[in-house]
């Protein structure tokens, strides 16, 4: 897990995702909200000073199913 004191105005939990784990921060949006009781009280931008714990990156799946591209129909 880390943390971070929010020091930027305009800060969600979803862009703090994104900007820590890119794209697939998206899924740790419900964990997130869990390790921070009354962070969603606040309201969609979290004020500053807020410090704000996330989850770590969920270890990647080298056997996780991949969409087949066929070139040829």
């Amino acid at each position: 897990m880390q943390s971070f004191t929010i020091t930027r105005p305009n800060m969600t939990v979803d862009l703090l995702l994104f900007q820590a784990y890119g794209p697939a921060g998206q899924a740790l949006l419900e964990s997130a909200l869990v390790l921070n009781p009354g962070l969603a009280d606040l309201g969609p931008m979290i004020p500053l000073g807020t410090t704000v714990t996330i989850p770590d990156r969920p270890a990647s799946d080298p056997f996780r199913a991949r969409p087949v591209v066929s070139l040829f129909g």
